[in-house]
């Protein structure tokens, strides 16, 4: 049995990330400003109460658990703001004095990762339709950045993840390079809890794609 600390376990993504984890019969532990949002329960469900912009106990949380795992978004906050970079770099030296080395990030499919640039295509749909999004990719750029410069003690791996809906599963994600499928909550879950355990994906930021 692991310990999961998941940040954004009130999120589409993060709700069905935690289902899964606990129907594993691991732990969880969740920092959320509305806990009644999770609308699940479970003994192994440890909820503490709070948002990653109110400076929360990152030892007391860190403390303990096996992996961390970040499905943070706020494209409002994140508009002008970055506060993912910010709370990024207090977990990271949290996790170094508590001896937790993994760590997901889930971005999004149109954030680029630090060692290249965007696909012409991906890149033209970040500028036009998704263009009210820009603040968010940026935080998340930069939090791929840190990780890539500064972190290199940590087993970080980042899901660069194309989120569309929720809904049935379309398949099973496969990390990509240059392919990038829009999928559902749940799909983009289950690759992330899949990744956790991938010692081949640490340090990339990849796409994922449905398998073919």
């Amino acid at each position: 049995m692991s310990t999961y600390l998941v940040f954004g376990a009130t999120g589409q993504t993060g709700k069905h990330f935690t289902r899964l984890a606990l129907a594993d019969g691991h732990r969880v532990r969740v920092l959320a400003r509305n806990p009644a949002k999770l609308d699940v329960t479970s003994p192994d469900l440890e909820i503490h109460r709070g948002s990653i912009t109110d400076s929360p106990d990152l030892d007391g949380l860190v403390d303990g658990v096996d992996f961390v795992v970040s499905l943070l978004g706020d494209a409002r906050l994140q508009r002008d703001r970055k506060i993912n970079t910010a709370f990024v770099r207090d977990l990271v030296p949290a996790m170094r004095r508590h001896g937790v080395t993994r760590f997901l990030y889930q971005a999004g499919g149109l954030s680029a990762p630090p060692d290249r640039r965007l696909s012409p295509a991906l890149w033209a749909i970040r500028n036009t339709l998704a263009r009210g999004y820009i603040g968010q990719h940026e935080d998340n750029e930069a939090v791929m950045r840190y990780l890539a410069d500064d972190a290199g003690d940590i087993e970080w791996m980042v899901h660069r993840a194309g989120i569309g809906s929720d809904g049935p599963s379309k398949g099973v994600l496969e990390r990509s390079k240059r392919r990038v499928s829009i999928a559902t909550f749940g799909d983009c879950a289950a690759y992330g809890y899949r990744l956790l355990s991938d010692p081949t994906a640490i340090h990339t930021a990849d796409l994922s794609a449905y398998r073919r």
